[in-house]
């Protein structure tokens, strides 16, 4: 997290070469919620909803929302979730900043939430809408880390383990152009990797070899032949 700032420039960098106009908005978890990376963001015109840890003064802050939410459930036995924003900074930031306060309380007691952002709106829509809607990314890095064993970095060395990552994010890429390119329009477009390796290369086949030529013959009762030839023919004009 200390360096991500820099990462961040470069990525952005060229996503504005390739679409000056773009709107870039950075989601991350409390980790990477660092003075640095907020205030490159403020002067390179990037959005930022980014976590928080709790401490003592942000529940502070929030203890009257907490307190009324505990209340709101003390009287209805259902969960109770409150929204609402403070200005705050940590000791190490330059200035304060909007943060985005979740106050929760359900049957296990107080839960409460804080999120730092620059954008606009209404806390409840920004935390529910954009900081909270990140599963569909969320499954990508599971997809390269379980299908695609990117975590699979058990060498002493650090290049080997980066080198694994790099064939793993590799194999991403492949598969990735394999859904959108091959696949479009199939019941497997949009598979995730685990289940495109078993069902459509995770096949059993008989191998003939000559000296001109290799010959794969494939089970008939294949399920997914039909999707398996479509994908072939259209890799190979592609």
């Amino acid at each position: 997290a200390k360096h991500a700032w820099a990462i961040l420039s470069l990525l952005v960098k060229r996503l504005r070469e390739a679409w000056p106009n773009v709107k870039i908005i950075i989601r991350a978890d409390s980790g990477f919620c660092r003075w640095r990376m907020l205030s490159w963001c403020e002067k390179h015109n990037v959005g930022y909803i980014i976590g928080v840890a709790k401490n003592s003064r942000l529940n502070a802050m929030a203890a009257p929302l907490m307190e009324e939410a505990k209340l709101r459930h003390e009287a209805t036995g259902e969960k109770q979730r409150m929204f609402s924003d403070v200005q705050y900074a940590a000791d190490t930031w330059d200035r304060k900043r909007r943060i985005l306060v979740k106050a929760e309380y359900t049957e296990q007691g107080s839960n409460p939430r804080y999120v730092v952002t620059n954008l606009p709106g209404n806390p409840k829509k920004l935390y529910d809408e954009t900081y909270c809607a990140r599963g569909d990314m969320e499954n990508r890095i599971k997809e390269q880390q379980l299908d695609l064993f990117s975590d699979r970095t058990s060498c002493t060395k650090w290049w080997a383990n980066q080198f694994r990552m790099l064939l793993s994010s590799l194999a991403y890429l492949l598969l990735q152009t394999l859904r959108s390119i091959a696949l479009k329009g199939t019941e497997l477009a949009k598979a995730q990797c685990g289940t495109i390796r078993l069902k459509l290369l995770k096949i059993g086949a008989v191998i003939i070899r000559n000296t001109r030529r290799i010959v794969l013959h494939l089970s008939s009762s294949c399920p997914y032949q039909k999707i398996f030839r479509l994908a072939v023919r259209r890799l190979s004009t592609a």
